[in-house]
C-alpha cells in the first residue's frame, strides 16, 4: 500500500480504472483513501469502515481538502475518517449500499477468502498470477472459510503442509495427461507470497511466540533459490526469437534485450515509456513511490516506439493481438512451440531469458550495483545467483596486476 502521508507519494498515484481509492491501513477495518485525479488536478479523500454487525465495509467520500496544504491533508482526513469509523463500529450509522453522495461497493471482509479478495480488487491486474494461486491453493482449501478474527498460526500451518505436499505441475498435454513433480522450496515460498500480502493488508502482527502471531507460519524457507543453471547464448536466443509466433515475437524479442521479469514487462503501458527521452519505467520504490526507471539504447528505443505509436497510456506496451496485456498463463504455449521448434533445452522458460540477459551483463564486466539497478532486484539477489561468474574476470583482473 502507498503512504499516504507523503505528498510525493501521492502525486506519483495514478487513477484506477474503476475509480476505486488508493487505500492506507489506519487500524484493523478502517482505512484512509486517496484518489488522484484523472485531469492532474487536486485528488479526493474517502474513508472505509467495517461494520461488524453488518458484516459490510462503510465508504464515505471526504472531499478535497483544497483549503489545507499538501501536508495537513492527511492529517485531517485520517481524523475524519476515525470519526466517522467510530460511528460505523458503535452502530450510530448504518448503510444500505450508499454515503453520502458516493456510490458505496459494500464488500463483506469476514475470512481469509474475503482479504484475498478484496487483496485482488486492488490489483492492477486481477487476473494475474495472484488470482491463480488463490485459485489452486486457498479458495477450496480450508482455510479460506477462517475468520480473520480467529486465525491463528495453527490455521496456517496446516495450510503450508498441505500447499507443500501439493505436487507442482510439469506438463499437461491435449490428452488430459499431466505430469508433476514434488513442490520445490522455492516454489512454496513464492506461492506463499500472495497470502501474506492479503493478510498483511488487513491483520495486524500477532505476537511473536504465540498462536496469534499467524505471520510467523508463512516465513519463506531461507537459502531455497540456488544457482539458475540453464543459460541461453545469443544464438540460441536468436534461434527461439526466429521460431516463435508473430503475435509473441516483440515481447519475446523485448525479453532478449533488457533484464526484465516477464511479468513486469507484462504490465508496462504504453505511457510508461518516453521515446523522447529513451526512458522505461520498470516500477515504483516501495517506500518513496518515485519511478524506477532505465534509458534503453537508441534501437531499443526505436523498436518500442514502433509498438507505442497510437496507443492510449494505459494501453500494454507490448500486449496481444487482441489488446490484451500478455500474462504466465498466455505466454507458456508460444514458449513451448518456440522451444521445440529451435531445438532447445526442455526446461527453457520466459525466465531463462532475464537469466541468460543478466548472466551476459555480469560476465561482460557491468558492476553489479548497476546490473542490480537495471533489472529491478537487490545487489545481494545479484551476487546471491551470479556472484560466482564474476569470479574469472576477477582473476583475469588480478592477473594484469603482475610486474
Amino acid at each position: 500500500m502507498p503512504d499516504l502521508s507523503k505528498v510525493g507519494e501521492r502525486t506519483k498515484l495514478k487513477p484506477k480504472a474503476n475509480r476505486a481509492p488508493h487505500w492506507q491501513r489506519v487500524r484493523f477495518g478502517v482505512f484512509v483513501g486517496y484518489r488522484p485525479a484523472a485531469n492532474g488536478g487536486a485528488g479526493t479523500w474517502a474513508a472505509r469502515a467495517y461494520d461488524a454487525d453488518a458484516r459490510k465495509y462503510c465508504i464515505k467520500a471526504l472531499g478535497d481538502y483544497g483549503h489545507l496544504t499538501g501536508n495537513e491533508q492527511f492529517a485531517a482526513a485520517k481524523k475524519d475518517t476515525e470519526l466517522f469509523a467510530d460511528k460505523v463500529e458503535t452502530g450510530a450509522l448504518r448503510y444500505a449500499g450508499t454515503v453520502g453522495n458516493e456510490s458505496a461497493p459494500i464488500a463483506k471482509m469476514e475470512t481469509v477468502a474475503d482479504a484475498c479478495r478484496a487483496y485482488l480488487a486492488e490489483k492492477t491486474d486481477p487476473n494475474g498470477i495472484a488470482a491463480g494461486v488463490f485459485r489452486r491453493h486457498t479458495f477450496d482449501d480450508p482455510i479460506a472459510s477462517v475468520k480473520l478474527d480467529k486465525l491463528r498460526r495453527h490455521h496456517l500451518k496446516a495450510w503450508r503442509r498441505r500447499l507443500e505436499d501439493a505436487p507442482a505441475l510439469v506438463s499437461r498435454n491435449k490428452g488430459g495427461l499431466t505430469r508433476t513433480k514434488q513442490r520445490a522450496a522455492s516454489t512454496v515460498n513464492r506461492d506463499m507470497v500472495p497470502l501474506r500480502a492479503a493478510l498483511a493488508a488487513v491483520l495486524p502482527p500477532g505476537a511473536p511466540g504465540t498462536d496469534a502471531a499467524w505471520q510467523e507460519a508463512l516465513k519463506p524457507v531461507k537459502g531455497a533459490n540456488g544457482h539458475r543453471t540453464l543459460y541461453l547464448d545469443r544464438g540460441e536466443r536468436k534461434s527461439l526469437l526466429d521460431s516463435t509466433s508473430a503475435e509473441f515475437a516483440p515481447f519475446l524479442r523485448t525479453l532478449c534485450l533488457l533484464p526484465l521479469r516477464p511479468g513486469t514487462l507484462a504490465s508496462r503501458t504504453a505511457g510508461d515509456f518516453d521515446k523522447r527521452t529513451r526512458t522505461l519505467v520498470i516500477g515504483r520504490e516501495a517506500k518513496t513511490g518515485k519511478a524506477r526507471k532505465i534509458t534503453v539504447p537508441q534501437a531499443v528505443a526505436d523498436f518500442l516506439a514502433g509498438h507505442v505509436k497510437s496507443k492510449l497510456p494505459a494501453a500494454p506496451l507490448l500486449g496481444r493481438s487482441d489488446g490484451r496485456a500478455w500474462n504466465k498463463d498466455a505466454w507458456k504455449g508460444p514458449i513451448k512451440e518456440g522451444v521445440e521448434a529451435a531445438g532447445l533445452p526442455s526446461g527453457t522458460c520466459a525466465y531463462t531469458m532475464r537469466h541468460s540477459v543478466i548472466t551476459d551483463l555480469v560476465t561482460g564486466g557491468l558492476p553489479i550495483l548497476t546490473v542490480a539497478q537495471i533489472s529491478g532486484t537487490s545487489v545481494a539477489m545479484v551476487e546471491k545467483h551470479y556472484g560466482h561468474l564474476v569470479g574469472n574476470g576477477a582473476e583475469e583482473a588480478l592477473a594484469r596486476l603482475a610486474l
